[in-house]
């Protein structure tokens, strides 16, 4: 008896229900439905606090502006780091981590996880932890996918090396071309509520040339609306959320 069709047949058959799976948590991807079913992922935290992050840095030409706005109002955030931009300036991520601000990884290349296998995603998410941990003496802990896009292998990844994922309630849209302080600030202050993790951007390297300008811009508005709505603004470390 020749099983070899019979095999090739059940491959075949198998190949859409791995891709369903490993695409699976893309719904998490869905901000109102993550925001309602998925409060841990989505880094709901105590009501009177706002947890304030950015993503894609570190970046010489942009971050230490943020640094300065944030110390001078003594303000610290979550940077989820990309491995690639923190090995190109470790003096910035070292930087960084002394001005009290958490370090979180982004993993080491801004690229869709979707279209990663389990060993990629393992090799990308183990690379970038041991990057930013050799950098500042210090591991992370907190994950955030490009794009905001989890995988079944990301999740597993993850897992294997104590990373936990952590997204967000609002985002200021601040990537754009189109974008400006007074449109990140109106975007992000539409959803913001207490226990919220907002998501700004420190760097342009996967965004618009220049568009860190309005995320800049945007960022003194958005703090004074959280000390007028009564929320105090720190780190993911300080929010009162179950990593």
């Amino acid at each position: 008896m020749n099983i070899a069709p019979t095999l090739r047949t059940a491959a075949l058959a198998a190949v859409p229900v791995l891709a369903a799976a490993h695409a699976a948590p893309v719904v998490s991807t869905f901000g109102p439905l993550r925001n309602r079913l998925m409060p841990r992922l989505s880094g709901r935290g105590r009501m009177n606090h706002i947890a304030l992050t950015f993503d894609d840095g570190p970046d010489p030409r942009s971050t230490p502006h943020f640094l300065r706005l944030l110390a001078g109002r003594g303000v610290h955030a979550t940077f989820f780091l990309l491995g690639g931009e923190a090995h190109r300036s470790p003096g910035l991520v070292r930087e960084i981590a002394a001005a009290g601000h958490e370090i979180a990884v982004h993993g080491w290349l801004h690229r869709p996880l979707l279209l990663r296998g389990p060993r990629a995603t393992y090799d990308d998410f183990r690379r970038a932890r041991d990057t930013v941990a050799a950098i500042t003496g210090r591991q992370p802990t907190l994950f955030r996918p490009p794009y905001g896009v989890m995988s079944t292998a990301a999740h597993l990844a993850a897992r294997r090396l104590d990373l936990t994922p952590v997204l967000w309630t609002c985002w200021g849209e601040d990537w754009t071309a189109r974008a400006t302080p007074n449109s990140v600030h109106r975007t992000v202050t539409a959803d913001l509520d207490g226990g919220g993790t907002i998501l700004l951007h420190d760097s342009d390297c996967t965004s618009a040339p220049g568009a860190w300008r309005s995320a800049l811009g945007a960022l003194p508005r958005i703090l004074d609306t959280c000390q007028a709505r009564g929320y105090d603004v720190g780190p993911l470390r300080d929010h009162g959320w179950t990593a």
